[in-house]
């Protein structure tokens, strides 16, 4: 045999050298949970290790997470049901909790890099992410309402919005409103394909923003399709996102390399709530280990073309590459 590829996996020297792969914690945005009040710090039982925090408390968790080299947040709002109305009212308010806790992670670190949720649900008495009439989600009718409430989260100082919605028509709809307010710098990292999963359950624990009704499957992708999500990132990049988004990551891995072989944009990869609660509730029975997971996982996301990934695992992650 003149050909022996165990050549090249003899020592962890040389396995080093021929890598393909590689994983950073520059690479990862760590999302995070946002209630209003002061002092709170709020166990999510469906995510071991995973929070509700004040911005008081929050800030200190960020502070801790630049300390291990984590750079970029995406912040989610818990809202209570009593500032929840139709039309998400509450997500353009310039003093509702989550704009001004916005401006103030911005103010006490400058330099992150903090990226912003846009979608009704939060804020919605409905639980979905657009208006809804007679039982039936709204496309066009929301887009002035998502624009206003990105609008809102750029004046805050937010660098990415994130449209999670999956309106048709929203990304060139926000672009413009952006642009013409004299926001050409805030960037749109789009939801582009965002599927119809049963992994968003912890998260949906986490915020409280189970719909009232019927599921998402009207605007939210058919876990079937994938050639779909071509469409969609044609509509996306053609109408102004800078960053193209997968989501879920672990089950939509070929989507993934799809978008990333067809686009230029970079593509980012939505690790999310099921696939992180998965790895702790299999390690809390002792069926695998940790690390070893969590490692694989994020750099199959790697592997298949994502250039970021947002995972709740960017703190551990970054916590392990500081102590090796």
């Amino acid at each position: 045999m003149n050909r022996r590829p165990r050549r090249n996996r003899k020592s962890e020297s040389i396995r080093n050298l021929v890598e393909e792969t590689s994983l950073s914690v520059k690479d990862l945005i760590f999302p995070m949970f946002l209630v209003d009040g002061a002092n709170k710090k709020i166990a999510i039982d469906s995510m071991p290790g995973i929070y509700r925090y004040s911005i008081d408390t929050m800030l200190g968790e960020i502070e801790s997470c630049l300390n291990l080299g984590i750079l970029a947040f995406d912040i989610f709002p818990a809202y209570p049901d009593s500032l929840k109305d139709t039309v998400a009212s509450e997500s353009y308010n310039p003093e509702t909790f989550y704009l001004k806790a916005l401006r103030e992670i911005k103010k006490q670190f400058p330099e992150v890099c903090l990226m912003s949720d846009v979608a009704m649900d939060p804020y919605s008495s409905d639980g979905h992410d657009g208006l809804v009439k007679d039982g039936k989600i709204l496309n066009d009718e929301t887009l002035e309402i998502l624009a206003r409430m990105s609008l809102a989260q750029a004046d805050a100082g937010v660098d990415i919005i994130g449209p999670s919605d999956m309106m048709d028509g929203r990304v060139g709809y926000i672009r413009e409103l952006l642009d013409k307010s004299g926001f050409t710098d805030t960037s749109i990292m789009s939801y582009t394909a965002k599927y119809a999963s049963v992994f968003y359950g912890p998260f949906r624990d986490a915020l409280d923003s189970t719909p009232k009704f019927g599921d998402k499957k009207t605007y939210q992708m058919n876990p079937a399709n994938s050639k779909e999500a071509l469409i969609e990132g044609e509509l996306d990049t053609e109408e102004g996102a800078d960053f193209l988004m997968v989501k879920p990551a672990l089950s939509y891995l070929d989507v993934i390399k799809l978008l990333n072989d067809r686009f230029s944009l970079p593509i980012a990869a939505y690790n999310v709530s099921g696939e992180y609660s998965m790895v702790k509730a299999s390690v809390e029975r002792g069926w695998i280990d940790n690390d070893r997971a969590m490692l694989e996982i994020l750099l199959s996301m790697k592997r298949a073309g994502a250039k970021v990934i947002l995972t709740y695992f960017a703190k551990e992650y970054a916590a392990y590459c500081k102590g090796r």
